[in-house]
């Protein structure tokens, strides 16, 4: 049976490719296709997206999706995130649109990588080393209190043992986020 987060990420993943635009999935399916499986209800993905893009994302989606083309716009216009959502399955899809250079860094190191998701196709994948630091950057966007975010660190970590670490170090350093890497290594060596 077809993971109800597949039809809709398909779907996307094809838009997306078709208008090309250049994407990755981030956020807790990266982590999962690198780290440990858990339940998430909702996909996240960085695009090399600009305005004038929102019409035609949303006719390439068509009918089966909800999106506000006005707010679409605004949000990539500051850089902020914005929502799609699968009207058949109910998933919700955040957008980031592609607005920093570590970004940018991101979509040139992703793969395309089978995901964890039953039915979904391969699409490119966030790096374990990326979604790592990622994952450092939103725990401590958020307060550095969310256990689900500090788990899929470690688990990440975990997985992967031949991280290139040299990368990570730079990157960290850059994100403010080397006292989390330090701490999350820490953690994983116990």
């Amino acid at each position: 049976m077809t993971d109800p987060l597949a039809e809709g990420l398909n779907e996307l993943n094809a838009a997306l490719t078709a208008l090309g635009i250049r994407f990755l999935v981030g956020g807790s399916l990266a982590s999962a296709a690198h780290g440990v499986v858990r339940a998430t209800m909702d996909g996240d993905l960085v695009a090399l997206i600009f305005p004038p893009h929102a019409n035609l994302l949303i006719k390439a989606l068509g009918p089966g999706w909800y999106a506000d083309p006005d707010t679409i716009r605004e949000a990539i216009k500051n850089g902020r995130s914005f929502n799609l959502i699968h009207v058949g399955s109910a998933m919700k899809f955040d957008i980031f649109p592609a607005s920093t250079d570590f970004h940018e860094a991101q979509l040139e190191r992703a793969t395309v990588t089978p995901l964890r998701v039953e039915g979904a196709t391969p699409c490119p994948v966030a790096s374990a080393e990326d979604i790592l630091l990622a994952k450092l950057q939103w725990y401590r966007d958020g307060g550095e209190v969310s256990d689900r975010q500090w788990s899929d660190i470690g688990g990440i970590i975990v997985q992967n043992p031949n991280l290139d670490w040299e990368y990570v170090n730079s990157w960290a350093a850059r994100l403010h986020v080397s006292d989390l890497l330090a701490r999350a290594r820490t953690d994983a060596e116990r």
